[in-house]
């Protein structure tokens, strides 16, 4: 039974800056998918519906102890494998990636969920560690990640690959790892990136050169880029006005309520909308770093170290993409862009973090 005294720990703040990012995002969307000039609402509404749904998933995370999820947690990485070859199986082609699988009118991208798996799962790994002494001991935890990164890496998906090296090396140093081992570890990495560009496709390859240099290509692969430069710098201290955005409302921008909504951000609400949009995702890590600080056992601050890393790779690669300063991955900026999968995952992230606070402390009776 769920007892109501943990209601006390619930740190009802990260959940409203959330809420405020999400309710930015909608607002954002519908201008960036031109629902007012086409008159079609449903990206608004399918946004709206994750948004709810997400909430939802929080409820029912809080109600069992977080520490279940180590229990289960053979199970939660297995069913993770299995949506992942689904996608490879059955999944949906779109945009060059085959990520999605199609469930009647809706689309379902396991890679997204695959994320919080793993940091659960890695979670209860590294919990199980007393102390990293030699190299021997990560080949272990390196296998269980190298499966997930290849199966995203056959969709093809970039981005999500490089987000379970962001939560595997996040939970790695901070279980107190020889600086020595890690050292091993950053060196190997080095010597695996020849192999991982070989196996990128053409398309992946000429992305990072256009980030380089964009206009390599600048009806091409560099396109993107320029745009999204154009779009953010245009914008200027206030911006053009919410809905009065150029590159978005002219389709110079595509994917524009995706991938790119950073740009339609900084077009539409300037210098001083981003800023907000930053400063309340820095509030949003600084109380997630302090549930990991505060966990009551490793289990649940390595769940936490995890999240945080997912949340910190998303946000810094994708408002990086979008300045030029990153090159394009293709990874949702979280809370804001369109997608129900993203949304729905990252809002069960954020249920995991509200359910290691309430459990931060036992309960006197």
């Amino acid at each position: 039974m769920f007892n109501k005294k943990l209601l006390k720990n619930f740190d009802w703040g990260l959940l409203i800056v959330v809420l405020l990012i999400a309710i930015y995002g909608v607002i954002v969307v519908t201008s960036a998918s031109h629902a007012i000039q086409t008159g079609s609402y449903r990206k608004v509404i399918v946004q709206s519906i994750a948004i709810l749904i997400g909430l939802l998933s929080i409820i029912v995370i809080c109600i069992f102890d977080y520490n279940i999820f180590a229990k289960f947690s053979t199970f939660i990485y297995i069913l993770n494998l299995i949506g992942l070859i689904l996608v490879l199986v059955i999944g949906k082609v779109s945009n060059g990636a085959q990520s999605w699988i199609a469930l009647g009118p809706v689309d379902i991208q396991p890679s997204e969920f695959s994320k919080l798996a793993l940091a659960l799962t890695l979670a209860n790994m590294f919990s199980k560690i007393e102390e990293i002494k030699t190299f021997k001991e990560l080949i272990g935890p390196l296998i269980y990640v190298g499966i997930p990164f290849i199966a995203v890496m056959l969709q093809p998906d970039l981005g999500t690959g490089l987000v379970f090296v962001a939560i595997f090396l996040a939970i790695v140093y901070i279980s107190g790892i020889n600086t020595k081992i890690l050292a091993q570890l950053f060196v190997l990495g080095i010597a695996m990136l020849p192999i991982g560009y070989k196996l990128l496709k053409p398309y992946q390859r000429n992305r990072l050169l256009s980030f380089l240099n964009p206009e390599l290509d600048p009806l091409g692969t560099g396109y993107h880029v320029i745009q999204s430069k154009i779009a953010v710098g245009s914008g200027m201290l206030w911006g053009k006005g919410l809905f009065n955005g150029t590159q978005a409302k002219y389709y110079y921008l595509p994917e524009a309520w995706t991938d790119f909504i950073f740009s339609v951000v900084g077009e539409e609400l300037g210098f001083i909308g981003a800023l907000i949009l930053i400063i309340l995702y820095i509030i949003m890590l600084y109380k997630a770093w302090r549930i990991a600080y505060n966990a009551k056992d490793k289990y649940g601050m390595f769940v936490a170290v995890g999240i945080i890393a997912m949340f910190t790779f998303h946000i810094f690669e994708n408002i990086g993409m979008t300045i030029g300063i990153m090159p394009i991955t293709g990874i949702p900026l979280p809370f804001m862009s369109y997608g129900g999968s993203a949304m729905v995952a990252d809002m069960m992230a954020i249920g995991l973090l509200e359910n290691i606070s309430m459990r931060r402390q036992k309960i006197n009776f």
